[in-house]
């Protein structure tokens, strides 16, 4: 999974950040992405796209990433501004306030980024499955995944009806159960829910 990054190293580029986002599809909460550099030539033993793996790795290798890094950020965009402005453009904002953050602490010289274009004078490569094809991606997709996960038991607490921690926030037949029942609440994307409630939707 360093296909990418060899090819970048060889021609000089020194750091490398990969950016990735998770909660595209979800009803409720943020858009939540992350941005990391990890040293020139490391590798981290079964690293892959934090979908493929479960909830125990991702978390072991969230804490060997956060050792290891040259740096990283976390960006979030909350569930108004999703309505606002469409989930591409929340996703593409939240990866700006990755990559702002990450250059809090190291300059990225290039960035791979899952399939999406970050809005950035820093030269970049949108990569199709990243997460599944760079380490720099995949690793950003476990610290924006684990991130989240984490959120989700915080909004939990906030909201216990719907069952944020268990379903993290998508569109399962539990949650949409929930959502019928409770009426939508501020933290739920309005603009996602009108083909599940239609005309019932009402803020909680």
């Amino acid at each position: 999974m360093l296909e990418y990054e060899h090819d970048l190293w060889s021609k000089g580029v020194r750091h490398v950040a990969g950016i990735d986002e998770v909660g595209r599809g979800c009803l409720f909460g943020d858009v939540v992405a992350a941005a990391v550099v990890l040293p020139r030539g490391h590798v981290i033993e079964g690293i892959d796209d934090s979908k493929k793996l479960s909830e125990k790795r991702r978390e072991e290798l969230y804490d060997i990433i956060m050792e290891c890094a040259a740096g990283f950020g976390v960006g979030r965009v909350d569930a108004a501004t999703v309505d606002a402005i469409n989930i591409k453009q929340a996703s593409r904002l939240a990866m700006k306030h990755a990559l702002a953050e990450l250059t809090r602490t190291v300059a990225p010289d290039y960035l791979l980024v899952d399939a999406e274009k970050v809005d950035s004078p820093i030269r970049q490569l949108a990569v199709i499955h990243g997460d599944a094809l760079s380490q720099s991606i995949a690793a950003a997709s476990i610290v924006a995944k684990v991130t989240r996960d984490r959120l989700c038991l915080q909004w939990n607490l906030d909201y216990p009806e719907y069952g944020i921690a268990s379903h993290k926030g998508y569109a399962t037949k539990v949650h949409r159960e929930a959502i019928m029942k409770y009426g939508a609440s501020p933290m739920h994307r309005r603009t996602f829910l009108g083909g599940i409630l239609n005309e019932q939707l009402e803020l909680f």
